[in-house]
């Protein structure tokens, strides 16, 4: 007997469902610096952008930073007005998690303001994120100064759980550092580093460790550049200088924590230093002084230096904080 053909098994306008590893859109969950920037940059490369956070009034101030961060890059020929208004379309906020439900890929960048470890925090909100996606939905954090196994503890299927650290400037850093947990699973993985090619980003491979490479370099860095400071061995300006243009860093070590945000890096430092208990991870007197004064660095208009149109203006602002 011959198997009849239902041509509607063929029907070009059936739905396919999604399968493990598809990745069309993508969740950020806290959209501070980092989660603008990882959002327009999803956005740029076609993916659709849901991120969360705390009020409406919160997320209409996210959309217009975006705007002026895309008529920025108009302003310098990198993009049409068209192609601006084609990534905003691709980008939407809210306070509900069931808007991500259908999200491939939830990428966690939060920012407390709190003080001490961000952990039971971030374990709230992987928690949250469990309960509405589906069981082939990847948890990603940004964190790189936390465990990625700490984190998935939280979750009921912690395989799912994969550390992936941005770079700042995410937009202008070509690299990600990908890191696996003690149960994540290989298809986590490679969504996860599938995910990377598609945002044109190379992966950095890196076993779990807190602070991965990019934040122990980067606070070791910070905290010698201090130390040089404090004993008048030089100034701000010139020990940026020195590392920027003798060594060929995209940014001297002021201009790089001015950029990540001083009392973030406090928080690296804290972290690290809770962990290893080795003093080149215990925060400068500096870092602590700046971030009392809020002097919190380029977001606030000072921090080692003074900003005005986001471009650095001064290197003294900090002697009188220091000095205190």
């Amino acid at each position: 007997m011959s198997q009849q053909v239902v041509l509607e098994d063929f029907s070009l306008s059936k739905k396919m469902k999604p399968t493990k590893g598809t990745l069309h859109k993508i969740a950020i969950i806290g959209c501070g610096s980092m989660g603008q920037e990882i959002s327009r940059l999803v956005s740029q490369n076609g993916l659709e952008v849901v991120f969360i956070d705390l009020t409406e009034e919160r997320i209409q101030h996210v959309m217009n930073l975006i705007g002026k961060q895309l008529d920025a890059i108009i302003n310098k020929w990198g993009l049409t007005e068209n192609e601006k208004k084609l990534i905003l379309s691709r980008i939407k906020g809210s306070t509900d998690y069931n808007d991500i439900k259908d999200c491939n890929l939830v990428v966690e960048t939060i920012n407390s303001k709190k003080p001490g470890t961000s952990l039971n925090i971030r374990k709230e909100v992987f928690h949250k994120v469990e309960a509405v996606v589906s069981k082939d939905t990847v948890i990603t954090s940004n964190t790189s100064t936390l465990m990625i196994s700490d984190l998935a503890s939280a979750l009921d299927h912690p395989e799912r759980a994969v550390g992936l650290h941005f770079i700042a400037p995410a937009s202008r850093t070509d690299l990600v550092e990908v890191v696996k947990g003690r149960e994540t699973a290989d298809w986590a993985y490679e969504t996860v580093t599938k995910f990377a090619k598609m945002i044109r980003k190379d992966v950095i491979d890196v076993n779990e460790s807190p602070g991965n490479i990019s934040s122990r370099m980067i606070i070791s860095l910070v905290n010698e550049a201090c130390e040089l400071l404090m004993e008048g061995v030089a100034s701000v300006a010139s020990v940026d200088h020195t590392m920027r243009d003798g060594f060929g860093l995209q940014f001297g070590p002021f201009e790089m924590a001015d950029r990540i945000g001083l009392d973030k890096l406090l928080k690296w430092m804290d972290n690290l230093y809770s962990e290893f208990g080795e003093q080149k991870y215990k925060a400068s007197p500096v870092i602590k002084r700046l971030v009392r004064a809020n002097y919190l660095g380029r977001r606030v208009g000072a921090g080692f230096y003074k900003y005005e149109n986001d471009k650095p203006v001064d290197q003294t602002i900090t002697c009188t904080v220091i000095k205190k």
